[in-house]
């Protein structure tokens, strides 16, 4: 490989942490990984919080930022995986306590890769990334719970974030009617763009008011923003229906009571899309580049930035300027 690389490097000085992209070299990588020359990376609102003091997400400083990465095998320690090879890294412990994706190169164990699908482009996986697996991966658990497209509309909260955007664009391709949750209502034409059949306010889901059931409005719901309104909308799922929660962006307590479990049969779904296991994280991403693969997949990226744009965006991201994804081009 190349002796030197370009990679957006955190460091802790005191309480500040700073983020810059600065020169470094193989010998910076960790030797125990299957070396990958990246194609392309994402911004991911966890990356933000790595280059944050006080973002409580990385383990030790310095390190490189960055939970996704998509490229080509260098070398490999590991028989499953070959020079030359395409493949996808997301979620474990990349960009947290190991070297990440924000990065010309990335050294990953090979417990952690997936071999890029085929009818995948590794641009493609980096508009899905770990938010587009997060929605995946939760639109896979609610079918496994009865989902289906004749039984009524489904709530994706939090609509116009990674997570929220690209579960729009998967439940549509899938055929259900899709109802987009947001707290900006100039974002309607966008949400439509992906799929979506209505979008409403937050104050439909939640207007402050909890209640121990409420009218049955949707059959399942994608929800990465948790808190009260997730309490809100577990009154409101049909009978025997299912909510994937995967973020907390809304607060991490949920004020719900037993009732909508007991009463109507709802199940609460939780989504780990950094262990999930890899059996079903291959076949999540098989379906990714199957039939969860939409026609409006790439209506979900704001913009493609260069490695040297890549602190600015982290900063955007935590100031929700960012509507949708933003990948990065190495």
């Amino acid at each position: 490989m190349t002796k030197s690389f370009q990679a957006v490097l955190a460091e802790k000085h005191g309480d500040d942490v700073s983020v810059k992209v600065t020169t470094m070299t193989d010998e910076d990588l960790p030797p125990d990984g299957v070396l990958i020359k990246t194609a392309f990376s994402g911004i991911n609102y966890k990356d933000g919080l790595a280059g944050k003091a006080g973002g409580n997400v990385v383990r030790e400083y310095p390190l490189i930022l960055g939970i996704d990465a998509a490229g080509t095998v260098v070398s490999s320690n590991d028989s499953r995986f070959q020079e030359g090879d395409e493949v996808i890294a997301t979620s474990y412990e990349l960009g947290v306590s190991r070297h990440g994706g924000l990065s010309e190169y990335v050294s990953v164990p090979g417990d952690w890769l997936v071999s890029l699908p085929k009818h995948l482009s590794q641009k493609e996986a980096m508009v899905y990334g770990t938010a587009g697996f997060t929605a995946a991966l939760s639109v896979h658990r609610l079918e496994e719970n009865g989902l289906s497209p004749e039984k009524g509309s489904v709530l994706v909260t939090g609509a116009t974030g990674g997570v929220g955007g690209i579960a729009i664009s998967i439940l549509s391709q899938r055929g259900y009617h899709v109802v987009a949750s947001t707290g900006n209502q100039a974002a309607a034409d966008y949400l439509k763009q992906l799929g979506a059949n209505e979008v409403i306010s937050r104050e439909d889901v939640y207007d402050g008011k909890l209640k121990a059931l409420s009218k049955q409005q949707w059959q399942g719901a994608v929800d990465p923003v948790g808190g009260k309104q997730l309490a809100s909308l577990l009154s409101k799922i049909q009978y025997g229906g299912s909510v994937a929660v995967s973020g907390l962006t809304g607060g991490g307590e949920v004020p719900a009571t037993v009732f909508p479990f007991i009463l109507r049969g709802v199940n609460l779904l939780g989504i780990d899309s950094v262990y999930c296991p890899m059996e079903t994280r291959k076949a999540v991403w098989q379906r990714m580049a199957g039939d969860l693969k939409s026609d409006h997949l790439l209506n979900i990226v704001d913009k493609v930035i260069s490695l040297q744009e890549v602190p600015d965006a982290l900063n955007d991201i935590l100031e929700n300027k960012i509507q949708g994804r933003v990948i990065v081009e190495l």
